[in-house]
């Protein structure tokens, strides 16, 4: 069965999310990191034609995969957040925000309402799916967090935080080679995941046995 403590969840909501979005709400969880770990995500141009959009992820993710060094793939990581995070509309930012605010006050509820009207006016919006699929995973109702994780994919199948998030509910449920093959997919697309590489090599002796 999988790992059922505080460190599991924290660590899904956090690759679901990335580095920002609805952070508030772990503190619940974790002490707040240190001031120099607080940094701002660096913002992307309002709005990018689609295939312009599409040309810069591509890009990005090549940069990824080659990165050096840690700091390095931490930068382009924000990059590719960055651009993820831009919302289509004014009116979708606008629900965003309120959404934001819901999770902040734990209104949990409210913020999948705000989500799902999101959902409904952009459909093509990455982002919300996403973070609907976190707040479903925090509820522990894994079918409905499975749902939208799959409409992430199916939008963009290097959204690694989505791999990494499927990765832990197959956890959850005792999935494990599942588990396996969702954590792969993610390194794959970002090899610099953090605590990724661990859960890949618990469950690779787990599921395929040790080398001889």
């Amino acid at each position: 069965m999988a790992v059922r403590f505080p460190f599991a969840r924290t660590l899904c909501l956090v690759l679901v999310l990335g580095t920002a979005g609805f952070a508030p709400v772990l503190a619940q969880d974790d002490p707040a990191p240190p001031a120099k770990q607080q940094k701002k995500l660096p913002e992307a141009p309002a709005k990018l034609p689609k295939a312009e959009r599409t040309k810069n992820l591509d890009f990005l993710f090549g940069a990824l995969k080659a990165a050096p060094d840690e700091d390095s793939a931490k930068h382009v990581e924000a990059r590719i957040w960055a651009i993820w995070l831009q919302t289509p509309s004014d009116t979708a930012a606008l629900l965003m925000a309120r959404a934001k605010a819901a999770v902040d006050a734990k209104k949990i509820d409210v913020a999948i309402k705000l989500l799902d009207s999101v959902i409904k006016l952009r459909p093509d919006y990455i982002e919300a799916w996403n973070r609907r699929a976190t707040l479903y995973y925090m509820q522990n109702d894994y079918a409905r967090s499975l749902a939208d994780i799959r409409e992430v994919l199916t939008r963009e199948p290097r959204h690694f935080g989505a791999l990494a998030g499927l990765g832990m509910i197959m956890q959850d449920v005792g999935d494990e080679k599942r588990a396996l093959e969702a954590y792969r997919k993610a390194l794959a697309v970002n090899p610099h995941l953090e605590k990724i590489p661990d859960q890949v090599k618990a469950l690779t002796e787990k599921v395929e046995g040790r080398d001889i």
